[in-house]
Order: structure tokens, then C-alpha cells, then sequence
């Protein structure tokens, strides 16, 4: 089950009519968050993780039903349409926002959205690392280094943080797919394919 952009389309209203003071999730934040509840190695219940799509009060205040069910429905179908992609193939396209201005790639919601994932099981995710082979640990430090990079907490120099921005959007997928393999090793290994 694959979204088409209308559907994308739709959800990013959606979410953009949620009230905007509680800042709730942009479309990328969301794709972001979904992948990190999907790649974490415990199940996560949509009771816990949705209240935070709606934004810092965990509230939506829909106006009413039919306006909930149309919103819930597309985040669970967002949600959904990641999972059937993942039983496919680890390699995921996250979905970045573009500066109209300057076209540039904004990775940094992406990113911010993943960690808030890993944030509502920190024991699981401390676990995994600590048991983690050394690529898995690389791409798990390097997400974060990203997430420090987006909050503006770096220790880098400028020109490192300038190569950073620069590789992320291509580097996040392959990071996504190392840490795929650690915690859901019941998906799809296209390498694992080559070997046998």
C-alpha cells in the first residue's frame, strides 16, 4: 500500500489544522516519528504515541467528530502505508521539507520527529545500543549528532556542521536501514539476500 500525493497532500492539512499553538507535527515530523515508533524494538500502541502528533498538550481539539475520525485516519494510514513499505525493503524515502527560497533539503524535522520516537522508549533504545554491532551504534550516534546539530547543541566546527547538513538527507535512509536491521530483523535484508 503505497500513499499517493494527494493523500500526503490531505494529511499535511490535516495536521496543519490542528490549533498551530500547540505545535503539532509538520508532515516530515511526522514521517520522521513514524519510522522511529516502527524501528523501535518494542511495539509502541497508537493510545501512546498519537496524543504527541497532536502537539505539546497531547490535545487535538478537533471541532468535531468527522474532522478527528478524517485525521486519525490519514496519520494511521501514513502510519500503515511505512509498514507495508518496511516489509518490503528497509531503504526508506523520508520525506524532507524543502526552503521554497533556496530550495535547500530540511532534514532537521525528520530528524526531530525520529528522535521523539526513540524518546518514548529510551530503555529499549539504550539496550540495543549497548548490544549493538559497531555500524548500528555509528548510525544510531550519528542521528543523534544530527538531532544536537538541529537543536542547536553541536559541538562540531562550522565546516564540519556545514558537511553534516549537506550529507544528511542522503546519509539518514542508510543510518534508518543499519538500525532496521537491529531491531526488526524479521524485515527484509537485501544484503543477507546477496550473500546465500
Amino acid at each position: 500500500m503505497t500513499q499517493s500525493d494527494q493523500d500526503l497532500d490531505r494529511l499535511d492539512d490535516l495536521l496543519y489544522a490542528l490549533p498551530q499553538e500547540n505545535f503539532p507535527m509538520t508532515l516530515s515530523e511526522l514521517d520522521g516519528y513514524l519510522t522511529g515508533i516502527l524501528a523501535c524494538p518494542e511495539m509502541i500502541p497508537p493510545s501512546e504515541w498519537l496524543p504527541h502528533v497532536w502537539g505539546e498538550t497531547g490535545e487535538a481539539n478537533f471541532p468535531d467528530l468527522e474532522s478527528a475520525q478524517e485525521t486519525i485516519d490519514a496519520v494511521m494510514g501514513h502510519y500503515n502505508a511505512i509498514a507495508a513499505t518496511l516489509s518490503q525493503t528497509p531503504y526508506l524515502e523520508p520525506i524532507y521539507e524543502v526552503d521554497p527560497n533556496s530550495d535547500e533539503t530540511l532534514w532537521e524535522g525528520w530528524v526531530d520527529g525520529y528522535t521523539r520516537a526513540l524518546r518514548l522508549r529510551p530503555d529499549a533504545w539504550q539496550a540495543l545500543l549497548e548490544r549493538a554491532d559497531e555500524e548500528t551504534q555509528s548510525a544510531m550516534i550519528f542521528l543523534m549528532a544530527l538531532q544536537d546539530l538541529a537543536d542547536g547543541e553541536s559541538n562540531f566546527s562550522d565546516e564540519e556542521i556545514d558537511e553534516l547538513d549537506r550529507e544528511a538527507p542522503d546519509m539518514i535512509p542508510n543510518c534508518v536501514a543499519t538500525i532496521l536491521f537491529a531491531t526488526r530483523p524479521e524485515l527484509p535484508h537485501p544484503e543477507a539476500a546477496k550473500l546465500h
